[in-house]
């Protein structure tokens, strides 16, 4: 079955409520599914009230986090701001979880960067605990890294069993674990070691990315069919001329010039081009939900050309 496309746009900072609420309603306007943010300390609002704020301006877009790190809250705290978060806004809220990776963020908060396995261990339990306290009944857990006493997790989200999750990744376990828990699956860069941007390149290629997809497919079995896929297109470039751009890009990834064209990340090329480009990627590696971020305004003609097809 082919899913029809949905956009999302990635917002994260705004200098006044009337210029946050005027964005999530352009976004909405636009056609846009979602309005997602990330979770970092740097300089952006902070999720959750942000999001509050658009959900307030909107009557239909969905609010999405992209995503919270389970390092910088506890998940029972997280799982009650999430289920408030989809009960005061009507059932909108994608619930993006993940391990955490930006190293600037721990080093800055002093928040312990533990190796990636102890991360990804600490992930798992948190996805359990939240998915446990969304559930009705009292719930108990007790792991290495959280325990839960006969705890009732209140308020319960509208949306059942829970908000959608998502799940982002970029090695072999991340994806795994997405694919075994996950309702839609962002397929990343590797962020491992804590780095973001060019570092990264070399993992995004065309062929590293139909790599990642298979790995979410084994791991997903009989569920796979119902994983949404999903991509974060950083770099857009509207233009008619698209060589030279594409050229200087190449040696980033480590591929040609052409193939540079094809990345997940990126969108290089005409309005046209690119209507044209993401069913193709979607044909090749299943992806049907596609994040704009930084461009998402430039991006519209794209969204009105292809959300719901």
């Amino acid at each position: 079955m082919t899913r029809p496309f949905r956009f999302a746009a990635q917002v994260s900072n705004a200098g006044s409520r009337k210029e946050w609420a005027d964005a999530a309603r352009k976004a909405e306007d636009l056609g846009y599914s979602t309005l997602t943010m990330p979770d970092h300390f740097g300089d952006q609002l902070a999720p959750v009230p942000a999001l509050m704020a658009a959900a307030d301006a909107t009557t239909t877009l969905r609010i999405g986090t992209l995503v919270f790190d389970n390092d910088y809250k506890h998940p029972l705290v997280l799982a009650k701001e999430a289920a408030t978060l989809d009960l005061l806004s009507d059932g909108r809220l994608e619930l993006g979880l993940g391990a955490g990776w930006m190293r600037t963020d721990y080093d800055q908060s002093g928040i312990a960067y533990d190796p990636p396995a102890t991360r990804v261990d600490r992930f798992e339990e948190g996805i359990a605990v939240m998915k446990g306290l969304f559930a009705d009944g009292p719930f108990t857990f007790k792991g290495e890294h959280y325990a839960i006493d006969q705890h009732e997790g209140t308020p319960k989200p509208v949306q059942k069993p829970h908000p959608p999750i998502i799940i982002g990744g970029g090695g072999k376990r991340m994806l795994s674990i997405a694919a075994r828990q996950a309702d839609i699956v962002s397929v990343n860069p590797n962020l491992r070691e804590g780095l973001g941007g060019a570092e990264t390149a070399p993992d995004m290629t065309p062929e590293r990315t139909a790599e990642k997809v298979a790995w979410v497919r084994e791991a997903a079995g009989e569920r796979f069919a119902d994983i949404e896929l999903s991509t974060l297109v950083g770099f857009c470039m509207i233009t008619d001329d698209p060589d030279p751009i594409a050229s200087a890009m190449a040696p980033a990834f480590g591929i040609s010039a052409e193939a540079v064209r094809h990345v997940p990340v990126c969108l290089v090329g005409s309005i046209d081009w690119m209507v044209e480009e993401l069913p193709r990627r979607r044909e090749e590696w299943g992806f049907s939900y596609i994040g704009f971020e930084g461009a998402w305004e430039a991006m519209a003609p794209v969204v009105t050309a292809l959300a719901g097809t």
